[in-house]
């Protein structure tokens, strides 16, 4: 391990914001104090007129290796998600073949041995994503696995849903106690079947077959009820609807077990992009109304959204220009989505940095190392942020395979100068270093 000394930045941590510089040595955070001195074997990383806090987690991060390569790999993956500020990312399952048994999970963290951030794999509660059998929960959890998703596939069976929050809470002694978090795709398929986009205003303009507000909300609703029968703790996946919104704020007051996530397309774009009939714009959540945009924002500012999870889903290129009703939902999102937080929200940067670093690393249950408070004797996963940088999206430029990303040509403002990831630093001067 190289040694570091950070200088000259703001640190943002739970304690709020102040100035200093941090030492860094053998991954761990050894030192912070104002104006400490570069010792010979260090190296020393700038951080003037930035900010540094923890690094970044993402609660949902498609990968698709193994699999789907052409579109985008581990090793590219990662890449991306240091440039972006991250030091940890939750691998969604839908792989080929599905991350649903302890075989895959050894597979993924082979793969992920050299990844520039730490890559922990969430596990399908469904073999295959299929909603039909259970997958071996219990093996999987005792090796680690914390979160659980048919990720794009809601669990539409109620009763299957009941037995896998019943099975989830009674692993408490094979995970030392920690909860087990059912991460779900709020969709009712038999609504939304046929819809590409929002149904709405735009669709019937364009002729676009929409999913309605309900495909999500019902979904939404009958989760809550089945967790306040079976005490599991649900974590809504890209929450987009401002029904979605209050159902979750009233869930919280009921005393649930409820988290959520939005992605930065809810909280930027509307169904209005979709006018152009360019897939770009075609992500599952839909883009929805600017009412459902403004609740998802507010749901952001008062605590009721946890999260800002990117949802980073990399395409082939060639794929995003099929006609829009057969192109595949999803864009880019691990090098936009601070950017965009910081340039499309107004929110103070130590609210940006809860969002995006320590509430996902809690959920996640990673929060023994990551999301932590600056101080020594901290695992180094930390993140140095110009917020001030302006910069021109160019998907050509991104690490991905891929390119779909709805915001290029968009200057956004903010940057990530270095990453330093388990005390590596993986990104210097916004340069990935491997």
């Amino acid at each position: 391990m190289s040694a570091y000394l950070i200088s000259g930045g703001t640190l943002v941590d739970q304690s709020g914001v102040r100035s200093g510089d941090l030492r860094v040595r053998d991954g761990v955070i050894v030192e912070v104090g104002q104006n400490l001195e570069i010792q010979g074997d260090e190296e020393l990383v700038n951080a003037s007129g930035a900010h540094v806090m923890s690094g970044l987690v993402d609660l949902h991060t498609h990968l698709r290796e193994p699999g789907g390569e052409e579109a985008e790999t581990i090793t590219t993956g990662s890449r991306g998600a240091a440039l972006g500020g991250y030091t940890a990312i939750i691998a969604m399952p839908n792989t080929t073949p599905t991350i649903d048994s302890p075989s895959m999970v050894r597979d993924m963290l082979a793969l992920a041995q050299n990844a520039l951030c730490e890559v922990i794999p969430a596990a399908a509660m469904t073999v295959g994503r299929r909603g039909e059998l259970l997958t071996p929960m219990g093996e999987l959890a005792a090796m680690g696995v914390r979160m659980f998703t048919d990720v794009g596939n809601g669990v539409q069976n109620p009763a299957m849903m009941r037995s896998i929050m019943e099975y989830a809470t009674g692993l408490h002694a094979v995970t030392g106690g920690q909860r087990l978090v059912l991460a779900q795709h709020c969709e009712v398929e038999a609504l939304s079947a046929g819809g590409h986009m929002h149904e709405g205003e735009w669709s019937s303009r364009l002729g676009i077959g929409g999913q309605p507000t309900e495909a999500e909300t019902l979904m939404m609703l009958r989760d809550f009820v089945l967790a306040k029968r079976t005490g599991a703790h649900v974590h809504v996946q890209h929450v987009s609807t401002a029904e979605g919104v209050e159902l979750i704020r009233q869930a919280k007051a009921d005393g649930l077990r409820v988290t959520a996530e939005a992605a930065p397309q809810h909280f930027t774009l509307t169904h209005a992009a979709c006018a152009s009939y360019d897939p770009v714009f075609k992500v599952n959540p839909p883009l929805r109304t600017e009412i459902d945009r403004e609740a998802v924002i507010a749901g952001l500012i008062d605590g009721t959204i946890d999260a800002i999870a990117t949802n980073h889903a990399p395409h082939e290129p060639h794929t995003k220009e099929f006609p829009f009703d057969q192109a595949p939902a999803g864009m880019l999102g691990l090098e936009t989505a601070l950017a965009l937080t910081l340039t499309k929200l107004d929110l103070p940067i130590e609210q940006v940095a809860a969002l995006m670093s320590w509430n996902p690393a809690r959920i996640a249950g990673i929060d023994d190392r990551h999301g932590l408070a600056i101080q020594p004797g901290v695992p180094a996963n930390l993140c140095v942020v110009d917020t001030t940088h302006e910069w021109v999206v160019a998907g050509e430029e991104m690490a991905s395979r891929s390119r779909n990303t709805a915001f290029e040509g968009e200057t956004l403002t903010g940057r990530v100068r270095h990453t330093v990831s388990a005390g590596e630093l993986v990104v210097q001067d916004g340069m990935a270093q491997r």
